[in-house]
């Protein structure tokens, strides 16, 4: 009997990890060996276990799919699949480049056609591997550029104002709710998904500043350091936000830095 195929799964949805746990259950030759929420997560549970398959979801709030696959270590090359709700111009990247993808809701036969085909392309050596990621992602950022939000409209009572995005200072989330704070201190609330509302927002205008919180890059005035090597900012409008951790470190690098 074949040794069982080691699977890993990443989703920020814990449903949706949940629905595709259970689905793996029911094939006898897999196992389960991790699961994480989110992108960095997924690189240390990879490396940790070593699994022949990582099903990563393509849009993960703070490192999604496609830069978790890309900061995988030398060595560390299981076979991916990639998992997206509705991403069109990504499925054609995959299809074209030989990485595998699943549409949400994923179907059984779907994933038993994926796990076939790890099985089948187990001989593959890391070399091609990395070259068709290196090739899906490039087809990927080459087929989602595309004009960014520049205005949000936002119900109030019987109208709709149209909320510049540019007059944005910080977005943070509450529930299934996000509150637009402007420049001004005016304030909005909309309801919409914090990820898919930054999908759609120029990054060299916006940083994440924890799971729930955008901010726009120049509204942030101070810095200030915080126990456990976190940081608060403060933008221009005198809001103060929380960052975490992990975008602590990245604004270490980035912002930080001259």
């Amino acid at each position: 009997m074949p040794k069982p195929l080691r699977v890993v799964l990443a989703d920020d949805e814990r449903p949706a990890r949940r629905f595709l746990a259970n689905l793996l259950e029911t094939f006898p030759d897999v196992s389960l060996v991790g699961e994480a929420g989110n992108g960095h997560e997924a690189l240390e549970v990879i490396e940790r276990t070593h699994p022949h398959l990582v099903l990563l979801d393509l849009q993960m709030p703070e490192l999604g799919g496609l830069d978790t696959a890309r900061l995988l270590k030398a060595g560390v090359a299981p076979a991916i699949a990639f998992v997206t709700a509705y991403d069109e111009f990504a499925v054609q990247a995959f299809e074209l480049n030989a990485v595998d993808y699943l549409l949400k809701p994923v179907e059984r036969e779907r994933l038993a056609e994926t796990l076939t085909r790890v099985r089948d392309r187990a001989r593959d050596d890391d070399n091609e591997r990395v070259r068709e990621l290196t090739a899906a992602s490039a087809a990927i950022d080459t087929a989602t550029r595309r004009a960014y939000l520049e205005r949000i409209p936002v119900r109030r009572r019987d109208e709709v104002v149209i909320l510049p995005v540019r007059q944005l200072a910080s977005i943070t989330a509450e529930g299934e709710l996000l509150h637009l704070t402007t420049v001004g201190n005016e304030r909005y609330t909309i309801s919409h998904r914090l990820h898919a509302l930054e999908s759609k927002l120029d990054p060299r205008r916006f940083v994440r500043l924890s799971r729930g919180t955008l901010a726009a890059l120049d509204q942030i005035q101070r810095v200030s350091p915080m126990p456990g090597g976190t940081f608060q900012v403060t933008l221009a409008n005198g809001q103060t936000l929380q960052v975490s951790r992990i975008q602590s470190r990245a604004l270490r690098d980035t912002l930080l830095r001259l």
